[in-house]
């Protein structure tokens, strides 16, 4: 059986720790309304505040976190979406593609 000395081990257990951390940053990163996608679909990180005269058939009502495409809890206050990966949504935000949740 081959043993791994005490450096080597630790110098794994750095880089398994960075490559984490840095996992969890990209996950946590919140999409920019101004991003070009973004700016492209109408997101809005507030549905209150999306332009009606732009998006007539906005609902107050529609929101990321009941949309079909939201994928976390519709009580969680940000999720993923696949239109912006390794992003994620405000929960109360609003963009064109909204589609109501079966």
């Amino acid at each position: 059986m081959k043993q791994t000395n005490r450096r080597v081990f630790m110098m794994q257990v750095a880089l398994g720790g960075t490559a984490l951390a840095a996992q969890q940053a990209m996950a946590q990163a919140m999409v920019n309304e101004k991003d070009p996608q973004a700016a492209a679909l109408g997101y809005a990180a507030d549905t209150t505040k999306v332009d009606a005269k732009k998006f007539p058939k906005h609902a107050a009502s529609q929101k990321c976190n009941n949309c079909a495409l939201y994928q976390a809890k519709a009580t969680d206050p940000a999720g993923g979406c696949p239109l912006f990966a390794g992003k994620q949504v405000h929960g109360n935000g609003w963009c064109s593609a909204w589609a109501k949740k079966a």
